[in-house]
Formats: structure tokens, C-alpha cells, sequence
């Protein structure tokens, strides 16, 4: 099988090689096709996967190409791996300053930060979605690109059911459940429902047996684990749920927004800089071989460490866990998902997918985030109870910006993109919706078609 990876210069690209390198099963990926716009970044990545694969001493690696042709890319993929960032690093930390100055949260996919990168991206995925069904209408793509809900949902307009997004996420958190209960993360079903970054976990089922109860009833068991201890036992026994990390965003706003405004630098600004550092380090001619990978490792650990810090300080929860490090996250999600599709070996997944008839609250377009039953006709939402009320109002008012953004990327309505921060239930006045939108019409050439 041939696989495509846009954002092939992606700082987690090694994370879906690794997998690849991993994957023994007759039928496995034998080419990647990297893209990217940065021939640096391009060339840098592509140092890193040729020491993964001398590493692996697998004699039948994934061949590796590189490219910056769009076009070429897609032409005979059978999979398309969507992982862009339009904007690049800096255009996140933008996002982030100029949300933080109006005193509201400029977080990557939540809030104003969110609704900017969405304005920005989402005419890309569409031209992305155009050419793929044109150059390779057999293709499923999988997308990885923030916001991903939103952007699953603009490429499902060309693409129907062949594209599905994916977030680590939910994973990450279901296995910490599990391990928790005593059971094996493949044993267990995980009742998740939502949308991307905005879900809950209500139940989780090993041997046909919703064991939630039981840890929600053990305070100390509750405050062992990363989202335990974000949100505290108190708030999970309210809530009679576990809600993704995400959520710690809505739920102590303003705690966030005030650790982010007293930070030294911003998520996004010390990203920029920590990747900036390794693409020079990775790039750099004349390196032995190895090097590249292990400054791509020392890099990641780094990174890893520091995730959501904010959040933690407001929680008072200090450094994360070790177990809360382990790799295990989307790669192997995505290349699950790509082995179901491709051999129908059916598998169990918590993915984006259009709603169907799933949630009632939201229309049959709808990009929801819930357990997906999948073979080799795609990804199948599974029934969910309703939600409950307050998560029906966050869920119906995230979706709503959703569509306001996806309205002005087709429109180029400047009315239309003040609604979709306005009605973001993070932005609190129309008139700040306003002085964002100016703010980032002025610091991002992505977003001069806004009229």
C-alpha cells in the first residue's frame, strides 16, 4: 500500500514511521510520500526516518519519498495521512498572544485560538479534499489537522465517509481508565461521546459491566491519574463522568486564562522555538547517522513533559506522571484504522465521523466525536445514550462556531467570521469577537480573503 503524508515535514511524522516500522502484517504500507511546502523541514524529516529505519534493521522498510508537489503526493495513495499547519508555529502563538491581550483563551483548538486556526485552515482542507477526490478518489483520508473536528467536517463536503479524524485524546484517556479498573485497554468499551476536544467519558464496560461507578466512588483512585487530577474528585462525582483534558479549558476558564497570561511564553511560542532549535539540529549536513533521531527523541520527551503545564499549575497537580508520557497515541490509532479499512479486520475506534443519526441534538452532517465500529467500507458511529443537559448546551454552542467558521471560509463573509467567535461559548462579547478578528486578520496572510 502507498501512503501519503501531508505535513510530511511534521515534527510527529516519526511517530506514524515507527508504527509502520512496527506493522509486520501481510499487506503493510511499503511506501511513504512525504509533502510539505518547507523543503528544510522536508529534508530535516526525512534525515529522522532514515535513521529510524537503520535503527529498525527491518531490510523491508517503507520506502521513503519527499516532496513538495502536491499533485505528485496524492497521484495512486491509498491513504492520505492529512497533517498540514497553515500558519506554521507562529501562526499558533499568534493565535495565543492575541487571545490572551482581549482576555480570552487563545489555546489551538479551543476558543479564539481555535476559531483562527479553523478561518485559516479550513479553505486549504477544502482544496486539499478537491484535488485529492480528483487525483485519487479511491484514497481514504485520515485526517490528523487541528481543529479536527471542523476540518473533518469541511472535507467530508467533497469527500463524504472516505475522510474520518482522529485524536489521540479520548485513547489516551480510556486507557488510563482501564488500567485503573484492572483491565486490559482492549478489553474494555468505552461509552465517549462528543465532539473533538469537547467529550466525556460515561461508562466503561469490561466483561459487560459498567465499572465507572466503582471509580468514581474512590477519591484517591480518581486523583491517580492525569485527568483525575486536573479536574479533582469533587467536580467527576458532580459530573457522574470523566471529561477529555479538554475540557479543563471550559470548566476553570478563567484559572487558565490567568496562568497562560503570567506564563513566561505561551504553548505555542515555546514550541516554535524548541522546533526551530531541532529542525536546525536535524538538518544540519554532514551529521553522523543517528544523530537526527536522537536529537527528534530528546526533542519529544521534552515536549511530552511540558503538555497543558498551565493547566496543571492551576490544578496544583505539579509534573506529569510517567505513565502519562507513554507513546501509544494517534499513530497507532491512525494506522488501526488503516489496517481495518484495508485488510477489514474490524476494530472498535474512537474517531470524527459525520453524525448520522447518532446525537439527535445535532444534524446528520455533523462532525461528532464518538466509538466507531470500522471495516473495510469505513468508519460506522455506534447508538449513544442522549447527552446530558449542560453537555447538550456546550456541545450545540461549540458546533454552532463550527458552522459560522465553516460559513465564512466559503464566503469570505468578515460578518460571518465575527460570528463564529462570537458565538464561541469562551468569547464572551461580540465586541471582543470584533478586535480578534482584527487582531488576526492583521497578523495572518491566510486570512485576507475575509471581506
Amino acid at each position: 500500500m502507498r501512503l501519503t503524508i501531508l505535513g510530511g515535514g511534521g515534527f510527529r511524522v516519526p511517530l506514524v514511521y515507527g508504527a509502520l516500522l512496527a506493522d509486520r502484517a501481510e499487506g503493510r504500507v511499503s511506501h511513504v510520500t512525504l509533502y510539505d511546502e518547507d523543503p528544510d523541514r522536508l529534508a530535516a524529516m526525512a534525515r529522522v526516518l532514515a535513521d529510524q529505519a537503520a535503527a529498525s534493521g527491518a531490510a523491508d522498510a517503507p520506502a521513503v519519498t519527499a516532496t513538495g508537489d502536491l499533485d505528485e503526493a496524492l497521484r495512486g495513495a491509498d491513504f492520505v495521512f492529512s497533517a498540514i499547519r497553515v500558519g506554521g508555529l507562529e501562526g499558533r502563538a499568534a493565535d495565543e498572544r492575541i487571545a490572551l491581550a482581549e482576555g480570552v483563551l487563545g489555546q489551538e483548538t479551543v476558543g479564539a485560538g481555535g476559531v483562527a486556526y479553523g478561518l485559516r485552515t479550513v479553505p486549504v482542507a477544502r482544496e486539499i479534499a478537491r484535488r485529492t477526490a480528483r487525483l485519487a478518489p479511491d484514497a481514504w483520508v485520515i485526517n490528523f489537522t487541528n481543529p479536527a473536528g471542523v476540518v473533518t467536517e469541511a472535507m467530508a463536503e467533497e469527500l463524504g465517509d472516505r475522510v474520518i479524524g482522529i485524536c489521540d485524546s479520548p485513547v489516551g484517556l480510556g486507557r488510563r481508565i482501564a488500567r485503573l479498573l484492572g483491565a486490559r485497554p482492549g478489553e474494555a468499551w468505552i461509552d465517549y461521546v462528543g465532539l473533538n476536544h469537547l467529550g466525556w467519558v460515561r461508562g466503561l464496560r469490561i466483561g459487560g459491566r459498567d465499572e465507572l461507578p466503582r471509580l468514581l466512588a474512590d477519591p484517591e483512585a480518581l486523583e491517580s491519574f492525569e485527568e483525575g487530577r486536573l479536574f479533582g474528585a469533587d467536580w467527576l462525582r458532580s459530573l457522574g463522568a470523566i471529561p477529555n483534558e479538554y475540557l479543563h479549558y471550559y470548566y476553570f476558564n478563567r484559572d487558565t486564562v490567568r496562568a497562560y497570561q503570567e506564563a513566561k511564553q505561551t504553548r505555542g511560542a515555546f514550541l516554535r522555538d524548541q522546533q526551530r532549535g531541532f529542525y536546525a539540529e536535524a538538518g544540519r549536513p554532514g551529521q553522523p547517522a543517528g544523530e537526527a533521531l536522537a536529537a527528534w527523541d530528546r526533542t519529544r520527551a521534552e515536549r511530552e513533559a511540558t503538555y497543558m503545564s498551565e493547566n496543571r499549575e492551576v490544578a496544583g497537580v505539579g509534573e506529569r506522571e510517567e505513565s502519562d508520557l507513554e507513546s501509544g497515541g494517534y499513530e497507532k490509532v491512525a494506522l488501526a484504522l488503516m489496517r481495518a479499512i484495508a485488510r477489514d479486520e474490524r476494530a472498535t475506534l474512537i474517531l470524527n465521523v459525520r453524525n448520522g443519526t447518532t446525537l439527535s441534538v445535532l444534524d446528520p452532517e455533523a462532525v461528532i466525536e464518538v466509538p466507531c465500529l470500522v471495516d473495510a467500507n469505513g468508519a460506522h458511529p455506534v447508538s449513544v445514550a442522549p447527552l446530558p443537559l449542560h453537555a447538550v448546551g456546550l456541545v450545540t454552542s461549540v458546533k454552532a462556531a463550527e458552522r459560522a467558521v465553516l460559513a465564512a471560509a466559503a464566503s469570505g463573509s468578515r460578518a460571518d467570521a465575527v460570528k463564529a467567535f462570537a458565538l464561541h461559548p469562551l468569547v464572551d462579547s461580540v465586541a471582543v469577537a470584533r478586535r480578534l478578528l482584527d487582531g488576526y486578520a492583521a497578523e495572518h496572510p491566510g486570512l485576507a480573503y475575509l471581506r
